[in-house]
């Protein structure tokens, strides 16, 4: 499930790649067999998390024959990042930043390790849809390692923007996701034995391994409404 999309970041064969909190690797396996040959690095605090993404690795095929690529792993903390400073052309953080007790920070260390005019896309839940989820469900929001902030998009791109940041692209991505959750939330005792749930869940997992034109076209015409992430684009100060 991917909720940036690449195609914004105008990558380059041979770039170097940050997946900051990377989890088990969506988007980390996407840079990886892109078109362009990448030198991706993922990194995430969770170990195992870490051990699927590079398990993903050797469930795919091979990416077509094309300039040497590579992928490199790390756990690590946004906070502190194991990295030189200007070490990246492209940093990337998807759906994490609202897991944070300090964002600043992470995006103080990202335009760290981001070179000058590299390119920086994150991506976090929706203000109004996440509202929702805290609205219904409090355990929601109060499991460990879950959402302990819920952001209104203009407010996190002036806090980008204050840090040496032009913006220039947001969409949202998603949106048959929202009606999901917010059926879990409100259900949230009973979500693992609900049949709603469960059947709504293999709805997105068809859909997902399968994308009909039908649902894709649905969800691309529904995201500005009803998206359930939103993501903003930037590229960093040259000088």
């Amino acid at each position: 499930m991917i909720t940036l999309n690449l195609d914004h970041l105008a990558l380059k064969d041979g770039e170097r790649v940050l997946d900051l909190g990377c989890g088990r690797g969506r988007h980390l396996h996407a840079l990886y067999w892109h078109e362009r040959a990448l030198d991706v690095t993922g990194l995430d605090l969770d170990f195992a998390d870490l051990g699927a993404a590079i398990d993903g690795f050797f469930e795919l095929p091979p990416p077509a024959e094309s300039p040497p690529r590579s992928a490199v792993f790390s756990v690590g903390d946004a906070g502190r990042l194991p990295f030189a400073d200007a070490s990246f052309d492209v940093v990337i953080c998807c759906e994490v930043l609202e897991h944070l007790p300090d964002v600043d920070a992470a995006l103080a260390e990202i335009t760290r390790v981001l070179k000058p005019g590299g390119r920086f896309a994150l991506s976090v839940p929706r203000y109004w849809p996440e509202k929702i989820c805290w609205t219904l469900s409090t355990e929601y929001h109060n499991t460990p390692g879950g959402h302990v902030r819920i952001f209104k998009d203009g407010e996190l791109r002036r806090r980008v923007e204050a840090q040496g940041y032009r913006f220039y692209r947001r969409h949202w991505a998603h949106a048959l996701h929202s009606p999901y959750w917010w059926l879990q939330c409100a259900l949230w005792e009973k979500r693992e034995t609900s049949g709603a749930v469960k059947t709504y869940r293999k709805l997105l997992e068809w859909d997902l391994l399968s994308a009909p034109r039908l649902t894709r076209w649905s969800e691309q015409a529904l995201n500005p409404l009803l998206g359930k992430s939103v993501a903003l684009y930037f590229e960093k100060a040259r000088a």
